[in-house]
C-alpha cells in the first residue's frame, strides 16, 4: 500500500486549492457581464470615478438577489516611454532587431505605454438583498438606472462570492476602451 508523506500531501492540497481558485476565476470571468456601460471613458487628464451596481443571484437561497452599489476610481493615465531604446533587451534576436529599434527612434515612433491605476474603495460599497425573480429585479434596476441617466454608472451581473472579479473585469474593459481616446488626447497636446 502506497503511503503519502506529509509534505507530498501538503503539496497536493496546495495544487488542488490552486486549481480550484483558477476554476473559480475562470467561471467568474465567463459569468460576469456588463449590462449597462458608462457613457464616459477614463479621462485622459484627471481621475475618473465610475459608479456601479452589481447584481448576483444568491447561491444558497432561491429568489434572492444581492445588489451591491459602490464606486471605482481610475487615476489619471501616466505616459511611460522607454528613455533609451538601447536599454531594451533583445535576447535571442540578431542585429536587425536593434537596427529596427534605432530606426523607430529616428522616426520618432518610439512605443508608448499608458499606466492606469484603479482604487477600489470597499468602504463605499453597500449591499442589499432583494427578494424576487432575478430577471425581474434586473429589469427594475436597469429601468431605475436608465431613468437616473448617470453617465458614469455601470450595471453588471456577476457570481455572488466572486463579484469582485466581475468588477475587476469591468475595470480592465474600461482601460481597453479608453486607451485609443487617451492616446489621441496625448498626441493632440504634443505629449507623445
Amino acid at each position: 500500500m502506497a503511503h503519502l508523506d506529509e509534505a507530498a500531501f501538503f503539496d497536493t492540497r496546495l495544487f488542488i486549492s490552486s486549481m480550484a481558485k483558477q476554476v473559480d476565476i475562470q467561471y467568474a470571468m465567463e459569468h460576469s457581464h456588463v449590462l449597462r456601460e458608462p457613457d464616459h471613458r477614463i479621462d485622459t487628464f484627471g481621475s475618473t470615478r465610475f459608479h456601479f451596481v452589481i447584481l448576483s443571484e444568491m447561491m444558497d437561497e432561491v429568489g434572492k438577489v444581492i445588489v451591491r452599489n459602490g464606486t471605482v476610481e481610475a487615476f489619471k493615465p501616466k505616459i511611460i516611454k522607454p528613455a533609451h531604446f538601447s536599454s531594451v533587451e533583445l535576447e535571442g534576436f540578431d542585429d536587425k532587431a536593434r537596427d529596427l529599434l534605432d530606426w523607430l527612434k529616428e522616426q520618432k515612433l518610439e512605443p508608448v505605454y499608458f499606466q492606469y491605476g484603479f482604487n477600489f474603495k470597499r468602504t463605499e460599497v453597500n449591499s442589499e438583498i432583494i427578494t424576487g425573480n432575478y430577471e425581474t429585479v434586473k429589469a427594475e434596476i436597469l429601468d431605475k438606472v436608465h431613468a437616473e441617466d448617470d453617465p458614469m454608472m455601470a450595471v453588471m451581473e456577476s457570481i455572488e462570492d466572486t463579484w469582485e472579479i466581475g468588477l475587476l473585469k469591468f475595470s480592465i474593459d474600461m482601460i481597453q476602451k479608453s486607451q485609443e481616446i487617451n492616446q489621441f488626447d496625448f498626441k493632440r497636446r504634443g505629449l507623445i
